[in-house]
């Protein structure tokens, strides 16, 4: 408790105590479950009335939302709005269904609320080391089986396997004898945490240290600042350094002389300020003015689903998910529903349905709740700037203006229903000007002109709609048509501002007779094939418009296709299966890291230049061409994940890639040799050397996999940032799981060094 300094609180001793809430699944499935945090503050326990064997315990670090009141699809649905301030539910990081629980009171409501926020933020917040030391102590309390507070030979080296390290039989009796002072045949008090030093020592970092600790054995501030100027190439002062002692120092006298200890020397390398992405990157830094055409944007494909594209659950579950992953343009492929109600689903195949107006609602609350702080999350960073409706339109008239009715009185003033400003715009508004805005993208009858003119005539009122859904062929079905004419109602017309749909023809009919805010969707094959074929000119219709992606049809998985070569020709909207975990997202979600999770970075100034001669296939001399030298040494790895927690003798055998992603020029990988049943802390000190070319483009990810001779290696862990986020210097990199969250404690070490070799 008092390591994440939650003694005495009044909200986590409730949660201590533990109680009755109501589960609830759905109408007829309501049950009384008792629920309770367990003293290792890192699980709580859930009573379950399952299968003898079924884990009845959820980790704290799974829990990426808390959300007060009716706020998920299950207690919308099945609860009572004067249950409002009763209820609440449990978001997970992975796949796992939300807990969505009532209590008794608003105040019980409100002690659960509020306690795991805290427990959650506290462990969130928790350094490097700090947690690091929580997770093996942790370890070690459930290696004691006896519960005695000792621990035996056999306790340890059970010990040893659950933190993924494998040690013969000689060698632990050796580290047991070394640490059994006591000559009792168990552990105890000071001889465990003897024990813990031993295993916890990191000759690498006591080799820099000693480097550079040339003032009584310490780390006086000079020496620091030699260190951060000379290993880590920053332009620091003396200032920083003593700011950095303040932070990281443990040992106050040490503090009090303006020293650094070894240990304060860890904590500094565990801190975001060690972190391989540059701490003056992570929040917003970019331009934020210029036009919505000039960003790339952080989009959704098939937003509502949860899973495939067949036969997969939509949900409105899916869109807040997204969105929590700073998406800023999501998909609603809105159909005929019963009762007159518009639904979203995938068309054509046996996906559920979930109504419009609940989409809407749900995107409405999570968007402006977040703004104001109304759901407790991890991380409290949400983006405020605009997000995109992508609509894909199959409905009849009236449905149609039942959608433009939802989408006005849900959405309010945040609707954009008419241009910005008192004339006709020659060009995008910019994010700043949109900022808590939203904006549909769909069909329009007539041009924008319309809005500053008398004439209000329509250039038709029958449109086509581009059929994304018909690509899908269910097993045994004939191909659908995948464009039909339709009627477009005036009402669902009139909301569509900036992003008009037009289908595409050609570069130059582009050019020559459609305005700034018609914007073509483009199928997979079709954008590749332009981006390869006539990259130049893509970027420089992009340089102008907008222009959207999305997964082929055939991915019936909801896998996706690499955005790299489309980022590279300027496309802003590269749509992707949110659902899916794989290295395309991962590749997303490094791209989308920088700049406050905003959802929006700023495409470098070759990509807005409408007159750019950059073609990402064929490089040639400009500024785009600012080539380096990427030297990495893959030094460590600290406490990786066991993959087979079933199975008590397994251990990772672990390698590292680094994988380079951007033009075709730098597209490159290399990869450590594996190092046999270590996952704690396995040592690698391996280099590598990358050209890039076109660092501006370029991604790194480094990838950590579990070495298999017989079958493809399994995967570990990963972290992906763009290459101009890096840091040099010695440097920490959290590894993240395959759905993109942080795996507590995991991380590899690693030397960075870029140098210019224009």
């Amino acid at each position: 408790k008092e390591l994440i300094g939650l003694e005495g609180d009044v909200n986590v001793k409730f949660l201590l105590t533990g109680g009755s809430l109501v589960k609830v699944r759905s109408n007829n499935w309501k049950k009384n479950r008792f629920f309770k945090l367990q003293e290792d503050f890192r699980t709580v326990f859930q009573e379950t009335h399952k299968i003898i064997g079924r884990k009845n315990t959820f980790s704290i670090d799974d829990i990426d939302t808390v959300r007060q009141g009716r706020h998920s699809e299950g207690l919308e649905k099945y609860t009572d709005e004067n249950m409002e301030d009763r209820c609440f539910s449990v978001i997970f990081k992975n796949r796992r269904k939300n807990l969505d629980l009532i209590a008794s009171s608003r105040e019980e409501a409100a002690y659960w609320t509020t306690g795991l926020e805290k427990v959650v933020r506290a462990m969130h917040n928790l350094s490097r080391q700090e947690s690091s030391e929580h997770w093996i102590f942790n370890c070690m309390r459930k290696a004691d089986k006896n519960h005695d507070n000792k621990m035996t030979l056999k306790e340890m080296k059970n010990f040893l396997r659950t933190i993924n390290i494998e040690v013969n039989d000689n060698y632990a009796e050796m580290l047991f004898k070394k640490c059994d002072t006591s000559k009792s045949g168990t552990l105890e008090g000071s001889e465990i945490m003897h024990f813990y030093s031993l295993l916890t020592n990191r000759e690498e970092i006591n080799v820099i240290y000693s480097k550079y600790a040339c003032t009584g054995g310490q780390m006086s501030a000079e020496d620091l600042l030699k260190f951060l100027v000379y290993e880590q190439r920053e332009r620091s002062s003396m200032s920083d350094a003593l700011r950095l002692i303040e932070k990281c120092e443990p040992d106050e006298t040490a503090k009090e002389n303006g020293h650094m200890t070894k240990d304060g020397f860890l904590m500094y390398l565990q801190q975001a300020e060690g972190m391989i992405f540059n701490m003056a990157h992570k929040d917003l830094y970019q331009d934020m003015s210029q036009p919505l055409n000039h960003y790339f944007i952080s989009s959704s494909h098939n937003t509502y689903l949860m899973e495939d594209q067949l036969k997969g659950p939509s949900s409105t579950e899916a869109y807040i998910r997204a969105l929590m992953k700073s998406c800023r343009c999501v998909e609603l492929d809105c159909w005929d529903g019963e009762n007159g109600e518009p639904v979203i689903y995938h068309g054509y195949t046996l996906t559920s349905k979930v109504l419009f107006k609940d989409v809407i609602k749900a995107i409405k609350e999570y968007v402006c709740n977040s703004i104001n702080k109304l759901y407790h999350y991890c991380d409290p960073q949400t983006s405020q700037y605009p997000v995109i409706l992508s609509l894909e339109n199959h409905c009849s008239l009236e449905q149609q203006k039942l959608m433009a009715h939802y989408l006005r009185s849900i959405l309010g003033s945040a609707l954009v229903t008419e241009p910005l400003g008192d004339k006709m715009p020659t060009h995008f508004p910019s994010p700043q000007d949109l900022k808590g805005r939203f904006l549909v993208k769909g069909k329009r009858m007539n041009k924008l002109d319309s809005f500053f003119s008398s004439s209000s005539a329509l250039e038709e009122d029958s449109v086509s709609e581009e059929d994304e859904a018909a690509n899908v062929k269910m097993p045994g079905e004939k191909p659908k048509s995948k464009s039909s004419k339709m009627k477009l109602a005036r009402e669902l017309s009139d909301i569509v501002i900036y992003c008009k749909s037009v289908h595409f023809v050609s570069f130059e009919h582009t050019r020559d007779t459609q305005a700034f805010y018609e914007l073509s969707s483009f199928k997979e094959s079709k954008a590749l094939n332009l981006a390869k074929t006539s990259a130049t000119a893509f970027i420089c219709h992009n340089a102008e418009k907008l222009s959207r992606t999305y997964p082929a049809g055939s991915r019936t998985d909801s896998s996706n296709y690499n955005p790299v070569p489309l980022w590279n020709a300027g496309c802003q909207i590269v749509a992707l299966n949110f659902q899916t975990p794989c290295k395309e997202m991962d590749l997303n979600q490094g791209q989308f890291l920088p700049n406050g999770l905003s959802g929006y970075i700023l495409k470098p100034k070759f990509l807005r230049n409408r007159a750019t001669e950059f073609d990402p296939n064929r490089l040639t001399r400009g500024p785009w061409m600012q080539k380096k030298k990427f030297h990495v040494m893959i030094i460590s790895a600290q406490q990786l994940p066991k993959l087979n927690k079933e199975k008590k003798n397994s251990i990772v055998d672990p390698l590292v890639k680094v994988e380079i992603y951007g033009v075709p020029d730098d597209k490159a990988e290399k990869e450590t040799h594996h190092i046999n049943n270590n996952g704690f802390n396995p040592m690698w000190n391996e280099s590598f050397e990358f050209t890039v070319f076109v660092p501006e483009l370029a991604l790194v990810r480094f990838m950590v996999e579990d070495y298999d001779t017989a079958s493809h290696n399994d995967f570990i862990g990963q972290y992906t940032l763009p290459f101009t986020s890096i840091q040099n210097g010695y440097r920490h990199i959290h590894l993240c799981n395959k759905r993109g969250h942080v795996i507590p404690s995991a991380s590899l070490f690693v030397h960075i060094m870029i140098m210019d070799l224009q």
